[in-house]
């Protein structure tokens, strides 16, 4: 039998202030909705590219090594954009090291709803279909079957939502301290329609305690 949650698991707004929330017990999932109209033209041309770009460390060190790459000098408001996005996180998160992914994608990624084994995860895209979420009202206590936290039961269509391009979000994952439901979740199917994603991901530098 379903178990249906009676609060909402997560909060969205049009300010970075929201991404604060994420601390709340009953959040998993923060949104800060926002318009990226001005990176428009430099995602354009890091989209024509196969960029996998890896980084970890504190903020600052992240951000030199991110100055130094080809794909990337040579677009200086969207380093800028993650720049501020590592220093929003920091904030947020109260940490000092991370682990930053900048990647084109052309594959479906994680195919499956699933839960992180991480602590707090920042996610962004740029350019491309959003990473999609589930509300709590789906979210089966068996569901999860695996050592990869993969969810075993199909959502109902009405609990899935998907992140806009553009969109900032903060996931909580299974080791967050005194995690109640980490939050359900997976990347968009896009191999089949040719597209292509431009994504950042941001992970806290946390060490796993289950």
């Amino acid at each position: 039998m379903q178990t249906i949650s009676t609060t909402k698991n997560w909060e969205i707004g049009t300010t970075p202030i929201v991404l604060h929330d994420i601390h709340q017990h009953y959040v998993n999932i923060v949104v800060y909705q926002r318009d990226i109209i001005s990176l428009v033209d430099e995602v354009s041309s890091l989209l024509k590219q196969d960029i996998v770009f890896e980084a970890s460390g504190g903020a600052d060190v992240i951000f030199n090594k991110m100055t130094k790459t080809v794909n990337l000098d040579r677009c200086p408001n969207f380093l800028q954009d993650i720049s501020m996005l590592l220093q929003l996180f920091r904030e947020v998160t109260h940490r000092d090291s991370f682990r930053l992914l900048i990647e084109t994608i052309q594959n479906d990624m994680c195919r499956k709803f699933h839960t992180d084994v991480n602590d707090l995860r920042m996610l962004c895209t740029y350019s491309g279909p959003g990473t999609l979420w589930v509300t709590e009202e789906n979210i089966h206590p068996k569901g999860l079957r695996d050592s990869r936290n993969v969810h075993s039961l199909p959502p109902r269509a009405s609990d899935v939502r998907q992140l806009e391009t553009g969109d900032v979000a903060i996931l909580k994952g299974a080791i967050y301290p005194n995690v109640n439901n980490a939050v359900v979740h997976r990347s968009p199917t896009i191999e089949k329609t040719g597209e292509r994603r431009l994504l950042l991901r941001i992970d806290t530098n946390a060490t796993q305690q289950l």
